[in-house]
Parts: structure tokens; C-alpha cells; sequence
């Protein structure tokens, strides 16, 4: 380890003293408001270091034997995971108040599960990547069942670590095959173990080398799918959504889904960019089911986080259409559709965080009967924002898709863009039904009109997003094709 190892991991080192700091200062401090304190100080911390990432670093390094890397891919997606963290922390306040969850462990929770986060983006060996995989893992199994006195976040919490526990020992598995027949752990030496050269020169006799890697591969896949809830490795997400506290469900919706992206992209472009055609089958079918299993089994369910867990597994079959398309653009396509899913995701459950009646959280659509009436703009931004996720025309939502079915139609998969316009169409439905019970629906007993301004100011901002984002997307294609880039040098 050398001063200039220290240097390109130096953001992750702040964390991890601002985490242990935070934690200690908490553990000896007699205030009776620390969790509150906490919360917005870290939201704090996580904004100023998106933007010390985004502006303080140029160029590709490297640190501890390659084995971690620091290059534009990493930190376009430590910015997206940074800023939606912040954003969750920030819209969560007031909703951990008023249930009582506001305790100093919440926030150094999301601050060491974010800690993980960064360090899976920027993984360029097996080890590094199961460290901070794990890190995110046993800091979101945790905060699942952070509502102690909850029935349902137990069973959400015990659900998710016994489930994730098993996606683990998947990715072990795939490992340990990936490093015998490979001898390496490191995601170029696998490459170089998978070229022609390298499976004809290292190959025992009576073994073939190129079946046991791509097993190993296909674990690993399995796994990582499992983390971004895709199909048919999705079984954990609606308990878990649903039974979490409303605020951990926006977590999860949110910066892990990039995390394990970008770390599925990284593993598949780097170590196994000689066998494109081995693993694009793979993820396109992974893609197509993702996209149908949660635009269909959505269509049922009338409690509102089940149905944004079924929507996210729709929409992480959209972003695997790009990383199915196995080129720079499908990459491109894939890191901007995951950041303007993050601005509809944190906007949506800014609404469903302020969604209360006798001050008690509700989760039922039809609760929503006539709310445009009560609420004339959270309606029309919530609105917008369904719209958007819907893929209806001229949101971002629709940008976002059409240039994930560019890049699958760009890659030769044109069956795989039109499988995705299907999907579309059907999931459809399940976001206009909320529109059109906010607006026609019969009228109950009204919704506590008290959302918090932080959750006004959220939901409103990223109605606006979607909206205006249509003229130039803020400049995220610019960036998102420097990102992709990175890993198609």
C-alpha cells in the first residue's frame, strides 16, 4: 500500500471515518435529537461528495494492484448513488420523526451501505467486489428491519438476509470457479484467461477451461440479479418493500439498483469482453422477464409500494436492455436510464412518504379517490412523474426508453426492443389506474393534507425534470458517454 493507493481511494476513506466518527459521536452523546442531527449531516456529506467527485478527479487510476479503479464509469455512477442517498435521507426526516425511527443509527446505516456501494463500482477484482457488495448488503439487511416493533419489517428484514445470504454464496460459488480455471481474480487477468490465446495456452489435458468459466460467469450473474431484483431472481423484492419502513423501501429502490448495474456492466465488459455472445443471451432473457413479470403482475396489487416493487423490476429489465446490447452505446444507454429512474423513483416516494391519514401511514392506491381535489399540485406531480415512468410521450421517461431500444436495436436484438415497446404498453396500465383514481376515483375519507416541505419540494422539483429535462437532459448524455467509454478504450 502506497500514499498515492491512498489518494485514489481517498473519497471512500472519508466515508468510512465520517460513518465511525458519526457512530462514535452518537454512542457518547446525550442529545435527545442526534438521529435528526445526523440525518441531515449526512445528506449534507453525501451532496458535498458527489461534487467533490464529479469536479476534483480527471483521468483513470488505479490502487492496490489494479485492483481498484478510479475512472469516469465509477464516478458518474458514486455521483447518481451519492445524490439519491442524500435525497432519500432528506425527504426521509420528518416521516422517521413521526414514527419514532429517527435514531443516530439510521443515517450511519445508509452512510456505510453507500460506503459499499462505492467500493462495488469501482471493484476491478472478485475480492474487492465481494467486499463492498457485502458491506451494502449486511448495512441493508439491517435497516429492512429497522422498525424493531414492526411485524412486517422483521419478516421484510429476515427475508431479504436469509434470500441475500443465498445470492451471496451464488457469487462465491462463481468466483471460486472463475479463479480455478482462471488463476486469477482480477477482472483483466480473466479476460486475458478467456481470449483464444489464453484458453489454448493455460488449458489442463481432459479439461475444457472455457465451460468452467463460463459457469463460474453465469453464478455470478445469477447473483448480481439477484441484487437488482431482476426475474426470475425478483422473489424478495414486493415482502420486502412493502414490509420495510416506507424510507428503506426508497433506498432500495434507488442507489443499489446502480450500484449492482454498473458492477454487472464492469464484470461482463472487463472480465468477460471475449465472450459477448456467451453472456448477451443471458441478460436479454433476464431482460425480457424482468420487463414482463413486473408490467404484469403489477397490474394487480393496490398497495402502493408493492406496486413500485413490481414497477422497479420492469424498469431493471429496461436498463438491462442496454447492458444486453454489449456495446458502448447500449452502456451509454443503460447509465442514462438508470439516472432519470432515479429523479421519477426519489420524486414518487416523496409522495407516498407523505401519504398519511389520522397521521398514520397509508399504502393503499385507492386511497388516493379525488386527492386532486384536495391537492391539486402534488396530484399534477405525481401525475407527471407516473407519466414519465409509463414511457408516455415527450417526458423523460420516454427519452429514456427509446435510448435503451436504440442501443438493443443498434446491437442486432430488434426482437428485444419490440419485447420492450410490449411491455411497455401493458405496464402502462398499472400507473394510470393510481392517475386515474387520483382524479375520477371514488372519494374516502380524505388524506392528512400535511406532506412535508422537503417532500413538496422533492416531488415538485422532479415533476419540473421530467418536463423541462426533454430540451438538452441537463447534459447527462455528454457525461453518460464518457462513462461508458471508460470500459470500450
Amino acid at each position: 500500500m502506497t500514499l498515492d493507493d491512498l489518494t485514489v481511494v481517498l473519497p471512500e476513506l472519508v466515508l468510512a471515518v465520517f460513518g465511525m466518527s458519526a457512530l462514535i459521536w452518537a454512542v457518547f452523546s446525550t442529545g435527545g435529537r442526534r438521529g435528526a442531527a445526523l440525518i441531515w449531516l449526512t445528506s449534507a456529506v453525501f451532496v458535498g461528495m458527489a461534487a467533490w467527485i464529479a469536479f476534483a478527479t480527471t483521468g483513470e487510476k488505479m490502487a492496490f494492484s489494479n485492483s481498484f479503479v478510479d475512472d469516469s464509469l465509477s464516478r458518474f455512477a458514486k455521483v447518481m448513488i451519492l445524490l439519491s442517498a442524500s435525497v432519500v435521507l432528506f425527504i426521509s426526516r420528518d416521516f422517521l420523526s413521526r414514527e419514532r425511527l429517527a435514531k443516530f443509527e439510521f443515517p450511519v446505516l445508509v452512510g456505510f451501505a453507500v460506503l459499499g456501494m462505492m467500493v462495488m463500482v469501482s471493484a476491478n477484482d472478485l475480492i474487492v467486489l465481494y467486499l463492498g457488495l457485502e458491506l451494502q448488503s449486511l448495512s441493508l439487511y439491517v435497516l429492512a428491519a429497522f422498525h424493531r416493533n414492526s411485524v412486517r419489517s422483521t419478516e421484510a428484514g429476515l427475508k431479504y438476509f436469509v434470500l441475500g445470504a443465498l445470492s451471496s454464496g451464488l457469487l462465491l460459488y462463481g468466483a471460486s470457479l472463475v479463479y480455478g480455471f482462471a488463476g486469477t481474480t482480477s477482472l483483466p487477468g480473466i479476460a486475458a484467461a478467456m481470449s483464444p490465446e489464453g484458453l489454448a495456452a493455460q488449458s489442463p489435458a481432459g479439461v475444457n477451461k472455457s465451460i468452467g468459466l463460463l459457469f463460474g460467469m453465469a453464478f455470478m450473474i445469477v447473483a448480481l440479479a439477484f441484487k437488482v431484483a431482476a426475474a426470475p431472481f425478483h422473489m424478495w423484492t414486493p415482502d420486502v418493500y412493502e414490509g420495510s419502513p416506507t424510507p428503506v423501501t426508497a433506498l432500495f429502490s434507488t442507489a443499489p439498483k446502480v450500484a449492482a448495474l454498473v458492477l454487472l456492466a464492469r464484470l461482463l465488459t472487463t472480465g468477460f469482453g471475449n465472450v459477448v455472445a456467451d453472456w448477451q443471451n443471458i441478460i436479454a432473457a433476464v431482460s425480457v422477464l424482468s420487463m414482463f413479470v413486473g408490467a404484469i403482475t403489477a397490474i394487480g396489487q393496490t398497495d402502493i409500494k408493492r406496486l413500485m416493487a413490481y414497477s422497479s423490476i420492469a424498469h431493471m429489465g429496461f436498463a438491462l436492455m442496454g447492458a444486453a446490447a454489449g456495446t458502448a452505446q447500449g452502456l451509454e444507454a443503460m447509465l442514462l436510464y438508470m439516472a432519470i429512474y432515479l429523479v421519477m423513483n426519489v420524486g414518487t416516494f416523496a409522495f407516498i412518504l407523505s401519504m398519511r391519514r389520522r397521521n398514520q401511514p397509508v399504502t393503499d392506491i385507492y386511497a388516493l379517490g379525488m386527492f386532486s381535489k384536495q391537492s391539486p399540485v402534488q396530484a399534477l406531480s405525481l401525475m407527471l412523474l407516473l407519466f414519465s415512468m409509463a414511457g408516455i410521450v415527450p417526458l423523460l421517461g420516454f427519452v429514456a426508453k427509446l435510448y435503451v431500444f436504440l442501443a438493443a436495436i443498434d446491437g442486432g436484438m430488434v426482437w428485444l426492443a419490440i419485447s420492450g415497446g410490449i411491455a411497455s404498453v401493458i405496464g402502462a396500465f398499472y400507473y394510470l389506474r393510481i392517475v386515474y383514481v387520483m382524479y375520477f376515483g371514488e372519494q374516502r375519507t380524505p388524506l392528512d393534507n400535511t406532506i412535508p416541505r422537503s417532500g413538496l419540494i422533492t416531488l415538485v422539483a422532479s415533476a419540473i425534470i421530467v418536463v423541462v429535462g426533454v430540451v438538452n437532459l441537463f447534459s447527462i448524455t455528454q457525461w453518460s458517454t464518457v462513462a461508458a467509454l471508460a470500459l470500450f478504450q
